[in-house]
């Protein structure tokens, strides 16, 4: 006869707190993978204003670039493709056996440097538009 183990109920809200880094790691590589494909299919959407010709797609495009929301989205975009790049880099390193015993260390160091790109790249992007 098989053992049966209690692992609560999907309910159980507060295993979060039982998560480390590497659970963390995944579900935000998820995440981000997620976001990424979702702006793929909005991207497409948009570059198929094109087709109407060449005015549509500038206006299109200039009146998406004067709201100040989608400023914001774009360094959220940014935030999610560096983190989820630098996070592919940590993973395929981990892959090949180096900084095995650093994966925490490395995960944290992936945070930063996202939180840093993002944080310096805000001037750029709620800048304005160029012209």
């Amino acid at each position: 006869m098989s053992q049966s183990f209690n692992r609560g109920t999907v309910e159980d809200f507060g295993r979060w707190r039982e998560f480390s880094a590497g659970m963390w790691a995944w579900i935000f590589h998820k995440f981000t993978g997620w976001v990424l494909v979702g702006y793929l299919f909005t991207h497409i959407a948009v570059l198929s204003t094109s087709l109407g010709g060449d005015e549509l797609y500038t206006s299109t495009l200039q009146g998406l670039e004067a709201l100040l929301v989608v400023r914001f989205l774009e360094v959220g975009l940014l935030a999610v493709a560096v983190f989820h790049i630098l996070n592919g880099v940590r993973l395929l390193m981990v892959d090949l056996g180096v900084g095995l015993e650093a994966q925490d260390k490395s995960f944290y160091a992936s945070m930063v440097l996202t939180g840093a790109i993002t944080v310096a790249s805000i001037p750029t992007f709620l800048g304005g538009p160029l012209a």
